[in-house]
């Protein structure tokens, strides 16, 4: 029997780290159990309201975000926050499948293309590594606005 997996990101600012993730994969907030957002509402203005109502002080309003894939075929991201600093470099990271299919320039254009995307969202460009036949395709370095390395590919 398979599993399903969510993957889970520490951070200092879940929100806002959710909101970056949302905007790099085309992920949706989930609304809050039991709310109907309506298509072209906000559900994180449905969660401001639901914890509100739920008594959740402010200050812990901003603990924890998720997004999931409105196709629902990719993992479902969890965002949790922690204290805690980033310290080294990440064990697992998200590679973001931004050239599937293309080689040579053609692929490379592409990744860069969808790096000045990610930079203008708030990522960090950290290198560029030259396809390498036949074991590497080519594949840009980036990092999230809290530090965690992914790639794109």
């Amino acid at each position: 029997m398979s599993r399903q997996i969510q993957i889970t990101f520490d951070a200092h600012d879940p929100r806002s780290l959710s909101t970056f993730w949302r905007d790099v994969l085309g992920y949706v907030h989930p609304g809050p159990p039991g709310v109907d957002v309506a298509e072209d509402g906000d559900p994180l203005a449905a969660w401001d309201d639901f914890l509100e109502a739920a008594g959740v002080p402010e200050e812990q309003r901003n603990s924890a975000s998720a997004l999931e894939d409105p196709e629902g075929r990719g993992p479902r991201l969890f965002f949790q926050q922690v204290p805690e600093d980033k310290v080294v470099k990440n064990r697992v990271h998200l590679d973001v499948r931004a050239a599937p299919g293309l080689q040579g320039e053609e692929r490379m254009a592409a990744l860069e293309a969808e790096c000045g995307r990610l930079v203008a969202l708030g990522a960090t460009r950290l290198r560029r590594d030259e396809p390498a036949p036949p074991m590497s395709a080519g594949f840009i370095v980036m990092a999230d606005p809290e530090g965690n390395e992914f790639c794109l590919d």
